[in-house]
């Protein structure tokens, strides 16, 4: 994992000033900032799949902020969203929330407020990050199984002896327990827990 992208913080705003201020207070975190005067500027240079956080003002010229954020929730970003305005109304800010954004906050705001909410979606980002990381690897060694361990695995995890599973899938129970010690060895766990944890860890 990239740790150090998991703390970036992109900021779009299309206000020149309030882009340039929100770049200083946000960089006094001690975090890398990248600046984008619009959505579609934004959308060009940065991957859906980049971990971080998002500060994006509502109301710009094309697409707005909230655009951007359905946007990137489409493409199933990991981007935690801030969602910053001057024109603040209650279904937009509904809007916002019940799309995932860490938090909708009007203008003037406080600024530790905002440093707050910048903070808790990096946080919200990395955590994402590290489960999507988590669940790759997991699939990645679910991979090595053949389609028979992978059965086998199943059925040891939906708690069935080797001499029921040998009847279900007409093996001997000796072959059961080959694949059994496969399915172990393969995936690196020592019990019937870390074989049912580690399962459902890929779903």
């Amino acid at each position: 994992m990239q740790a150090d992208k998991t703390r970036t913080v992109y900021v779009v705003d299309d206000d020149p000033a309030m882009l340039h201020s929100l770049a200083w207070l946000i960089g006094s975190l001690g975090v890398p900032v990248e600046s984008f005067a619009s959505a579609e500027e934004f959308l060009r240079a940065v991957k859906p799949d980049r971990p971080g956080c998002l500060v994006t003002d509502v109301r710009m010229p094309g697409m707005s902020g909230l655009e951007l954020q359905d946007t990137l929730s489409r493409a199933g970003s990991l981007l935690a969203v801030v969602v910053i305005t001057g024109h603040a109304d209650v279904p937009m800010a509904v809007r916002a929330l019940r799309a995932g954004a860490v938090d909708f906050i009007e203008k003037p705001f406080n600024d530790q407020v905002l440093l707050d909410r910048v903070h808790e979606a990096l946080e919200k980002s990395r955590r994402a990050w590290e489960e999507q990381a988590r669940k790759a690897h997991v699939r990645s060694l679910l991979a090595r199984l053949t389609p028979r361990e992978r059965q086998v695995a199943d059925l040891v995890v939906a708690g069935k002896p080797n001499k029921v599973i040998a009847a279900e899938i007409s093996l001997s129970p000796k072959t059961v327990e080959v694949h059994r010690h496969n399915v172990m060895e393969k995936l690196g766990v020592g019990s019937v827990a870390d074989l049912t944890r580690l399962l459902l860890e890929s779903e």
